[in-house]
């Protein structure tokens, strides 16, 4: 029996007690934009430092950030000549709002149908418990991994990203390797094809506030001679689109990565039905968009502009004859390679105040922001991926790109020169920032195993080449 057969049957052997322990896991409500729970979120980066020191990990510590804490440990012995990797999640889960569309409490996890509901089950607690399994399988069934590992697993992935970043810049002692693993991301679809994630949007996110009157004003002795607050906020949103929601900002597009016709020709591989996609989240279709990009293609390979939010004056029932005193909005845009967060937010906020009225005040407040990042497909960590997967699930992996952001890979690329393979295990229908999340558990099983086969290839692997971008 192989190393690699003696940790996948301690998986089989100790299947009942890891999903004994998920479930724990995912009682811990660890909702990182609640300020109330900040004591939850701490107890679940308590339950990961202890969780490591168990399966034989080394260097547990809880870093305390601006926000949240960060969780930290290593295992270094398989020698300088092996590779070392460090494995990524995050531990926070999105609020849980609507509560009541909830079939059960967001943390009481629900069997049904080989499927777990609970929030965090798929984004992302779900996949960080894997890696902490799969490190289990080895260093208590085998005795030993196959490679070097570091965990870097942190609280505030879906709430901000100052922390992580932070982390990277003023602790690279701790990340020091030769690549980094992460698991935040989906399969292709819900049947089991799984998929590697080469790229992620950047993002930049902003507050707009109009400032009108000194309190709300009645519309019939005011109106027509006031400017109202939501009416030029509206006027400004709508400035920064055209009708196919391509940005307007002068600028915006200086920077952009077209896409080659080797990656057009990719994303027209990868099998896309338009008609379901628009049937399950019950749309009558697709938006126009932009001219020459296929909706594949616009989903993650283009920039985006959204409203997030939109408040100001009366929303209640009746009727309610004001000028309200100010409006505010809350939006954002996804980037693409080689547009940068920093001069993106400066380009808005500059147009929103050239575009605004002399009669308002106008307060744009830049929340946050994160790079975009590409890894290039033929780096040796993704063929050695694409490997592992199709080992396990029986059939080739789709490379994609996601749609969306996560700020510290890119940090982690820039500051440490570390290349990032997203290889992640929840369905892409999950309803991960929405009611009854859900993760089946023949993914949990089946990343578990690939983690596995992926530790192992990768330990035989030149260090130098693994590094390599």
């Amino acid at each position: 029996m192989t190393n690699l057969d003696t940790a996948l049957a301690y998986l089989r052997e100790h299947a009942d007690e890891h999903m004994a322990g998920l479930d724990e896991f995912l009682r811990i409500p660890s909702v990182s934009a609640d300020p109330q729970r900040r004591g939850d979120v701490r107890r679940a980066a308590q339950w990961i430092a202890e969780e490591l020191t168990r399966i034989g990990a080394e260097h547990a510590t809880i870093t305390d950030t601006s926000s949240h804490p960060i969780v930290t440990a290593d295992w270094l012995h398989a020698g300088p000549e092996a590779p070392t990797a460090i494995v990524y999640c995050h531990y926070d889960v999105q609020p849980v709002d609507p509560l009541d569309e909830w079939v059960r409490p967001p943390f009481e996890p629900r069997y049904e149908d080989d499927i777990v509901y609970a929030r965090g089950s798929g984004d992302d607690k779900g996949q960080l418990f894997m890696h902490l399994k799969a490190a289990e399988a080895w260093l208590k069934g085998v005795g030993s991994l196959p490679l070097n590992l570091r965990f870097f697993f942190e609280g505030d992935e879906e709430h901000e990203a100052e922390p992580s970043e932070t982390f990277v810049k003023t602790h690279p002692e701790l990340l020091a390797g030769d690549l980094c693993i992460v698991s935040d991301s989906d399969m292709q679809d819900d049947e089991g094809t799984p998929a590697i994630t080469y790229g992620l949007r950047g993002l930049a996110y902003w507050e707009v506030k109009v400032f009108g009157p000194f309190q709300d004003l009645h519309s019939g002795q005011y109106g027509g001679g006031v400017d109202n607050p939501a009416n030029v906020l509206a006027r400004m949103v709508a400035s920064l689109t055209d009708e196919r929601g391509r940005v307007t900002v002068p600028g915006f597009y200086d920077r952009v990565r077209e896409l080659t016709p080797e990656e057009h020709a990719d994303y027209a591989a990868v099998p896309f039905d338009e008609a379901d996609w628009a049937e399950r989240i019950k749309v009558t279709g697709p938006m126009y968009g932009e001219p020459g990009s296929t909706l594949l293609e616009r989903l993650s390979a283009r920039p985006t502009f959204d409203i997030n939010g939109l408040w100001g004056g009366y929303s209640g029932e009746g009727s309610k004859t004001i000028i309200p005193a100010f409006a505010g909005a809350k939006i954002s845009s996804r980037l693409v390679p080689d547009q940068d967060h920093r001069e993106i937010e400066q380009l808005l906020v500059e147009h929103l105040q050239r575009v605004a009225p002399p009669t308002v005040r106008v307060e744009v407040k830049v929340i946050q922001g994160g790079q975009p990042v590409v890894t290039p497909l033929d780096h040796p960590a993704l063929v050695i991926a694409a490997h592992a997967l199709e080992e396990t699930f029986g059939k080739p992996p789709v490379f994609h790109r996601s749609g969306g952001s996560i700020p510290v890979v890119a940090a982690m690329e820039q500051e440490l020169g570390l290349p990032c393979i997203m290889v992640g295990f929840a369905s892409p229908n999950g309803n991960f920032h929405a009611p009854n999340e859900w993760m089946p558990l023949a993914n949990y099983r089946g990343g578990m195993d690939a983690l596995l086969r992926l530790w192992q290839e990768l330990g035989a692997a030149s260090p130098a080449d693994l590094r390599a971008r």
